[in-house]
């Protein structure tokens, strides 16, 4: 087959990220890209590779290992057909051993159709996430079988330990396995060994063995101290296969009046849900950038992420790992039919050793919930049960949107941990007439806003012509609510373990409100991505980012908010906001004080799209407000705790703009072909400051050794390419992102030009990977 003009790519790789923007109503929730029956032209795609095998490898298992591809997938190997899968997000693997070439070219050839989705959402298309061949011996340790579990006391650990040994030789074999535990450090502080076993020719068998381990480092969202089982299989003292399993200690205690603890210590969940897309690279995120989204998010103090609505990469768990960010691992498809089950168990043995998880989710707003006389429930029981039977370490949760029928119907009573989504008004009855439940919160606000832009008057809900919705964060979709509702009854309501807001990304698809929710309201093209998060597609953190973090977080902050660049304004009384977690914040224009405000005394009625009320009102104590006649300068708001200053934030009127400012988040990347560098552009005027108001358009040009990944700016209403080397900043801000090419060394020069400004240049060194 020639395949010479094909174009060549590096995965992950999702292909839908790439197609043009369509003006389709139907395609609005999936961000309006041409996929579909109705795009047969583009909702199919063909992955070739040929590799090497040498001939010396005859004898060993060869295996190609998928992470995840979306989503009906076929697999060929050499013209033979290998196998299917056709879940758009569980891992699967084909061993490969008997249709290999041995000492001679292979070929792998992958056919992906993407015509059938699983959600409402955009998800994507290709093989977007990592694919690996893997060669073990003959007898070699099962994938996904090896646990180590742990029971934590006051001054030591005791280790409980796994594996599965499969023999796929001619004869039985006689093997034992061994387990050396390494610390951060990779020091050996235990070790364990399993008796020998005589393992029949295609058999297998189940080795244990326990450990204790002194004085051991506890794993926590502060200090995620991790720990490393190296497994090994020996036949007459020589090693057969062996693997590498990260683990933590920690102890987790979910309660109905102390709510949630971790190592004792009790904490409030503050979570946030989350797509798997990201600006530019659709669903294909690369580990970089999934590193870089659980940092920006425990910024702001947030400590537990959703996998909203499927199962995650394994990428995203080891950085939740290695960060500290505890997880609410989360199933696709809730059902005990065969397909249910497997999906279940690849979800739970592949991600059972990750100690960031917490929570095992059966579901999301299952339609079950909503008819007493389906048998759900059923369903539910037996889904809870295949968890506990395949880890009894975790308690299960379903997210329900349905809380009346859901109880009504008995599924919230076959979790472990009923989940319920926005609805914080019914806590009080939920948990009087249920004391023994422990509930959570798994998703609320759904609060809507643009980065950097603000309307005035303030208004519950406006359909601006510019699409964008104000960021004076008061506007919500009338089945959801404001940041403000869900903190009262949360501080009202101690015993609910927290609350996962949707969402802590923007993501590709659902522009709620203007596209119509079950066609309530009509689409308003080029609308293509969500307004719920606080922090929007490019990564910027929007002002809702910093209300959180003022709720959320210890660490002294103030944030101020709106911009200062009201021309035409003058005199005219502008809403100022401050979000802070001081005791008090004064603000200043141009170094005259506008008074103080105490936090929590200041009651201001904000307008809501919530059912809450009645009025459309509710009445926040979350927020410093203040009106603020308009004069250009300098606004100025000074935190103080215990009277002493601790935190200052400021906006200024800026001039024209005047040249365009680079900053990339590092300096030294990987040369893998898969690292990243983040550059954030920002238009200023001649004195350093952000031009709030700017959409220049910006040219990229990268050279050396490295390449332009994506481009975006935040902007949910547009249809500009992610692949370019342009972007209009917008609100004054464009990303760039950059990725090194596989294998050089040396220097990424970035040059950013927009006509009539003044350009800027940045550099970026890559290495040889770790």
């Amino acid at each position: 087959f020639d395949d010479s003009k094909w174009r060549p790519l590096n995965l992950p790789h999702d292909w839908a990220v790439e197609l043009p923007f369509v003006n389709d109503k139907q395609q609005a929730s999936h961000g309006f890209k041409p996929l579909g029956r109705r795009y047969p032209e583009t909702s199919i795609g063909w992955y070739r590779r040929d590799f090497d095998i040498p001939a010396g490898d005859l004898g060993k298992r060869i295996v190609v290992e998928f992470d995840g591809v979306f989503r009906d997938v076929l697999v060929f190997v050499n013209g033979c057909f290998i196998g299917r899968n056709n879940h758009g997000y569980a891992p699967f693997r084909f061993d490969l051993t008997d249709f290999i070439a041995y000492g001679a070219k292979n070929t792998i050839v992958v056919r992906v159709d993407a015509s059938f989705g699983d959600g409402w959402f955009y998800e994507g298309a290709g093989i977007y996430r990592h694919v690996w061949l893997t060669k073990t011996d003959a007898l070699n340790l099962e994938p996904w079988e090896s646990t180590v579990r742990s029971v934590v006391h006051s001054d030591s650990a005791a280790l409980t330990l796994s594996a599965i040994v499969q023999n796929r030789g001619k004869k039985s074999e006689s093997a034992k396995v061994t387990w050396q535990i390494l610390d951060a450090s990779g020091k050996a502080v235990a070790t364990a060994e399993a008796p020998e076993q005589q393992i029949a020719a295609d058999g297998k068998a189940e080795f244990h063995a326990g450990a204790d381990l002194a004085n051991g480092a506890l794993w926590s969202v502060d200090e995620p101290n991790l720990y490393a089982a190296v497994i090994t299989v020996e036949t007459a003292g020589k090693p057969r296969d062996a693997e590498r399993v990260t683990f933590g200690l920690r102890t987790v205690v979910f309660d109905a009046e102390k709510g949630f603890s971790l190592n004792g210590k009790t904490i409030k969940i503050q979570g946030t849900c989350n797509h798997q897309d990201h600006a530019g690279v659709g669903a294909a995120i690369p580990d970089a950038l999934l590193e870089f989204r659980v940092k920006k998010l425990k910024e702001f103090g947030c400590n537990a992420y959703r996998m909203s609505h499927n199962p995650p990469t394994p990428e995203l768990l080891n950085a939740a790992d290695e960060l500290g960010m505890l997880v609410f691992d989360e199933t696709r498809m809730m059902s005990s039919n065969p397909e249910g089950l497997a999906q279940l168990e690849n979800l739970v043995r592949r991600d059972r050793n990750h100690p960031s998880i917490i929570l095992w989710s059966i579901g999301n707003e299952i339609p079950e919930q909503d008819h007493p006389e389906a048998q759900g429930w059923r369903d539910a029981r037996r889904l809870t049960g295949f968890f506990h039977e395949e880890d009894p370490t975790r308690p299960t949760t379903s997210a329900f949107n349905s809380w009346d029928n859901a109880i009504k119907n008995k599924m919230a009573a076959e979790v472990d941990i009923p989940g319920f989504n926005y609805s914080p008004m019914h806590y009080e009855q939920i948990l009087k007439e249920h004391p023994d439940w422990t509930i959570v919160a798994t998703e609320t606000d759904s609060c809507v806003s643009s980065r950097g832009v603000y309307h005035l008057p303030i208004v519950a809900y406006e359909k601006p012509k510019s699409l964008q919705i104000s960021s004076y964060d008061t506007v919500a979709p009338d089945w959801a609510y404001c940041p403000d509702v869900e903190f009262t009854y949360q501080d009202k309501f101690p015993q609910v373990l927290g609350e996962f807001v949707w969402t802590g990304f923007d993501y590709i698809g659902e522009p709620t409100p203007f596209w119509g929710w079950q066609d309530k309201n009509p689409q308003d093209w080029p609308s293509r991505s969500s307004y719920f998060g606080f922090i929007d597609l490019a990564g910027f953190p929007k002002d809702r980012y910093y209300l959180y973090q003022s709720q959320w977080s210890a660490k002294p902050m103030v944030h101020l908010l709106p911009h200062w660049n009201w021309d035409g304004k003058e005199g005219q009384a502008i809403p100022v906001m401050a979000y802070s977690n001081a005791e008090e914040v004064e603000l200043f224009l141009n170094g005259k004080s506008l008074g103080k405000k105490a936090r929590f005394s200041d009651l201001w009625e904000m307008p809501v799209g919530t059912k809450v009320s009645e009025t459309g009102k509710f009445v926040t104590k979350y927020r410093r407000v203040w009106q603020v006649p308009y004069e250009p300068g300098i606004l100025k708001a000074v935190a103080y705790q215990n009277s002493k200053s601790v935190a200052v934030d400021e906006v200024r009127t800026a001039g024209a703009p005047a040249k365009v400012k680079l900053a990339a988040d590092r300096a030294v990347i990987q040369a893998d072909g898969d690292d990243l560098s983040f550059v954030t552009v920002r238009i200023e005027d001649q004195h350093g400051n952000l031009c709030p108001m700017a959409d220049n358009l910006v040219h990229f040009d990268v050279t050396g050794a490295g390449t332009i990944a994506a481009v975006d700016n935040g902007n949910a209403a547009t249809t500009e390419p992610f692949q370019a080397d342009h972007r209009k900043a917008f609100s004054g801000m464009a990303l760039l992102i950059v990725r090194s090419k596989a294998g050089e060394t040396g220097r990424i020069k970035i040059v950013a030009t927009s006509e009539g400004l003044s350009k800027d240049s940045a550099e970026l060194i890559t290495r040889r990977p770790k």
